[in-house]
């Protein structure tokens, strides 16, 4: 806690900040005050639109040309950051504050070497070229890089989003700064590269003593990570109090129901949808009397319409809100009414010995190896695993993207798909479709909402015409997409309807397969949770099955019915939902779950994995998982590969060990 007499790495006062959009200026935040200690680690959380990336440009005095500071100040280190000039801003930048921003890959120059980039910030800092290559190597190091010098010779795009995160804060801690700014730096990443990251700034923050603002829509990180939280709403803090009391007893209504729009321990799509929170976030610079959240809050009083309530202390925490001890009084966690199941459907989709083979310039790479499953009609296979282990290329491979080796063989119904999409039958295309990770990329930015699913059914179905805009209606309404949205194009768009609207794409042939490709690793809680009760609710419904793509272990638990672990291109463990979590695990299984975080904030007891995924065109001797595996027992495992076997009905492992020697959660 910062004491009186501290001055504080970041204080925000009464900040109030707007953009000029069509001639009229619309205020995006609203008398914004925080304070960060030396050393503290400080979450701000809230949904997009909120202001949370805002307050952090702000922060960095990063304006746009149509922002500008209405009133109010940032002092970093104790200095009015817009009192500075030019050149003792840039200073400011170089020794006192740095940013890692949400997507490396684009923070990284891409015609410049991993080593130029790292180089030039000591030389800004007036080192010469023998100590800019040193301090170069030295941070790498200091990042567990474990091969500075191969990665220093490397352009961005040769590395991974877990190694390519980890250059950005080596470049970021390598001026030593007071204050370390982190917008979403975990967001996309797999859980046991999250979990390097993470421990990589808890521990470069005890040795620097640097402050943290971390910004995230994952709540339990922020949980993990931060000592403080502040409760973003509307550019205003709506609550702020240590992460431990906030997250485990809520004072204001929208932080209790951000918290209830997660997915319970253990709670899976058969017990309950999850909670959503209604209506939307006042739009930028909107004139709202009385309370900004009164028209989405459950606890609302005529009082909450007319009064605007003020940031009150209430025992060491501050809130927003006038009815407080109504939020602690209410049971935390309720769900909705179960989504209806059904019973075992025949199998839909049978993959045999299918194998994935990419010709490289230095020899064949072989991505997948004999992967045998089936999937039924109405049921979900999650699959997880980090990068490189082949999720996306197995999904390519299902819809005949990238067609598989020859051997194998890929059967909808009773009938061979042909290995490549282009030699499908029209209603085979029809029956597999695909929602992608990032619907911005996905979805025509020339086109309106109704024309993108118009020609998506003209294509699938063949409509035209009245039928056609009736079918477009009807489709885009069950995927709870307003009419006033229809004639909108995807810019005008929230990130949770884009993905409805790509959802509304993919159902729009009746499709039997849809697979989906991390589709909710970008979004808020509270989208997230609409969009996984829209999956559940349409399979339910239509009987679809679903391959389920993502690497949050909470989403995948709660919307799958059996769960698919792959590693350089192999199953190491497949079987229901209830059995992969409960173990015995695969080591590698344990890994993964144990990187996790937790919402109440606990150390995790971490299985630590050696060294990166190995590169699949490395030959690889005996079990592919030796080289990292903390449970390898000798030269077997370096030279027989263990067969995947069936230790239980539908649960099997590939590994040595005997099962009673495995872990369990």
């Amino acid at each position: 806690m910062l004491s009186a007499t501290e001055t504080p790495a970041l204080e925000i006062e009464d900040l109030r900040f707007a953009y000029t959009v069509r001639g009229r200026e619309r205020e995006v935040l609203h008398s914004l005050s925080l304070r960060i200690g030396r050393g503290e680690s400080y979450g701000l959380v809230g949904e997009s639109g909120c202001g949370k990336s805002t307050a952090a440009l702000a922060a960095m005095r990063y304006l746009p040309a149509n922002g500008r500071i209405v009133a109010g100040s940032v002092r970093i280190d104790g200095r009015d950051l817009y009192r500075l000039s030019n050149q003792d801003l840039r200073r400011l930048r170089c020794d006192v504050v740095s940013m890692v921003y949400q997507d490396p890959g684009r923070a990284l120059n891409p015609s410049l070497t991993i080593g130029r980039q790292l180089r030039e910030v000591f030389e800004v800092a007036g080192r010469g070229g023998a100590e800019s290559a040193a301090g170069a190597r030295d941070m790498l190091r200091r990042v567990r890089i474990a091969d500075p010098d191969r990665v220093l010779d490397r352009y961005p795009h040769q590395l991974s989003g877990g190694m390519q995160q980890r250059v950005c804060i080596a470049m970021a801690l390598a001026s030593n700064p007071a204050l370390l700014i982190l917008d979403e730096p975990t967001t996309g990443l797999d859980a046991t590269i999250e979990a390097e990251v993470l421990d990589l700034i808890a521990q470069l923050r005890a040795d620097f003593g640097t402050a943290i603002l971390f910004i995230s829509h994952n709540l339990a990180v922020v949980a993990e990570m931060c000592d403080r939280v502040g409760i973003l709403y509307g550019g205003a803090l709506a609550e702020e109090g240590a992460a431990r009391d906030l997250f485990e007893s809520p004072r204001h209504p929208y932080t209790a129901a951000l918290l209830q729009c997660l997915p319970r321990a253990g709670q899976q799509k058969q017990q309950g949808r999850l909670q959503t929170i209604p209506g939307a976030l006042p739009s930028p610079g909107e004139i709202v009397s009385g309370c900004a959240f009164a028209d989405r809050c459950a606890y609302t009083q005529a009082r909450c319409r007319t009064e605007a309530p003020l940031l009150r202390d209430i025992g060491g925490r501050r809130t927003r809100c006038h009815f407080p001890e109504r939020i602690a009084a209410a049971a935390p966690g309720s769900v909705d009414a179960a989504c209806p199941t059904r019973e075992p459907a025949p199998a839909l989709l049978r993959l045999d010995q299918i194998s994935k083979t990419y010709a490289t310039v230095h020899g064949p790479a072989k991505v997948l190896h004999e992967i045998s499953l089936e999937l039924r009609a109405g049921e979900t296979l999650g699959v997880v695993g980090e990068s490189g282990s082949g999720k996306s290329t197995l999904a390519k491979v299902i819809l005949g993207l990238a067609p598989h080796d020859a051997g194998g063989r890929i059967e909808l119904g009773s009938a061979t798909l042909p290995r490549d999409l282009r030699r499908r039958a029209g209603d085979q295309v029809k029956a597999i479709q695909i929602v992608f990770q990032n619907p911005e990329g996905a979805l025509n930015r020339s086109h309106a909402v109704d024309r993108i699913i118009g020609r998506a059914l003209t294509k699938l179905s063949g409509l035209a015409g009245a039928v056609r805009a009736g079918r477009v209606a009807s489709l885009l309404e069950s995927m709870q997409v307003a009419a006033r949205y229809f004639h909108v194009f995807p810019r005008q768009l929230s990130g949770g309807l884009k993905q409805r609207v790509a959802i509304a794409r993919a159902f729009a042939g009746e499709p039997r397969i849809v697979v989906c490709d991390e589709p909710t690793s970008a979004l808020d809680v509270s989208v997230q949770a609409a969009i996984l009760n829209l999956l559940a609710e349409l399979q339910a419904q239509k009987s679809v099955a679903y391959v389920f793509i993502s690497h949050d272990l909470g989403v995948v638990r709660y919307i799958a019915d059996r769960i698919m672990v792959l590693y350089l291109g192999r199953v190491l463990e497949i079987g229901s939902a209830a059995q992969v979590f409960a173990g015995p695990h695969h080591p590698y299984t344990e890994a993964l779950l144990s990187s996790a975080p937790s919402l109440e904030g606990s150390p995790r007891d971490r299985v630590a994995l050696k060294g990166e995924i190995p590169s699949v065109l490395e030959r690889q001797a005996g079990c592919v998982f030796h080289s990292r595996c903390p449970r390898k027992f000798g030269a077997l495992c370096e030279t027989e590969p263990p067969p995947l076997r069936e230790f239980e009905p539908g649960h099997a492992l590939r590994c040595h060990l005997p099962v009673d020697e495995l872990g369990r959660s």
